[in-house]
């Protein structure tokens, strides 16, 4: 079966988070919906947002490291930030820091390897938890409630099964973090706490901006 995005014709972009790599995800991502046939009238909104990003992916006064796109008046616009334009509008809005999702964002998966993901990230939290004697010392706050409709997720995961959707083509594309070279990571890609050095403890606990 062919899909809008051809995943043979992607090429390494940048890392996650960057504007190269969310300039070209929210690319594919407009391409797809565009293809889609959407409703008249319908109304959406995407913004992924990542904080505490390293330094050098906000080089040259970039103001918010991640990507969005617009489903609005008929017409389907996407690009780099987080604009307020894009959080007005009802939509899957995600706030989330860097290093926690940079590493296993360059996993390629379907249903079974997202559900292995989740497993993962469980797991970690729950280790970083008991490392530094509290809860959730990474969450943010989500910007509102997530609207993740059929009419834009079928067309956005259409083919994850086989290597395809938004989340695998974003992969593709994804250029390999230095920070996360060394450190120990499931099949998935999370990394694991408890299998690191008490360096990469204190080094990955620095990346998530975790505080002691």
């Amino acid at each position: 079966m062919s899909y809008v995005i051809d995943m043979s014709t992607l090429k390494k972009e940048g890392e996650f988070g960057s504007k190269e790599w969310g300039e070209a995800c929210a690319a594919a991502a407009v391409k797809i919906l565009e293809a889609a046939d959407l409703p008249e009238g319908f109304e959406w909104a995407f913004t992924e947002c990542y904080t505490h990003p390293p330094a050098r992916l906000m080089e040259g006064g970039r103001q918010k490291a991640g990507y969005y796109i617009i489903v609005k008046d008929g017409k389907i616009t996407g690009g780099d930030g987080e604009p307020e334009e894009a959080l007005a509008i009802r939509g899957f809005h995600i706030r989330a820091r860097w290093a926690a999702l940079c590493n296993q964002s360059g996993a390629f998966y379907g249903r079974e390897g997202g559900r292995k993901r989740r497993e993962g990230e469980i797991a970690l939290r729950a280790a970083i938890e008991k490392h530094v004697g509290r809860e959730n010392p990474y969450s943010e706050k989500q910007p509102s409630e997530m609207y993740w409709p059929d009419t834009v997720s079928g067309p956005l995961m259409a083919g994850s099964e086989e290597g395809n959707g938004l989340h695998n083509i974003a992969a593709a594309m994804q250029v390999q973090s230095p920070e996360f070279v060394d450190f120990p990571v499931t099949e998935m890609r999370v990394p694991i706490f408890e299998q690191m050095t008490e360096e990469q403890k204190k080094d990955f606990l620095r990346l998530l901006a975790i505080e002691m």
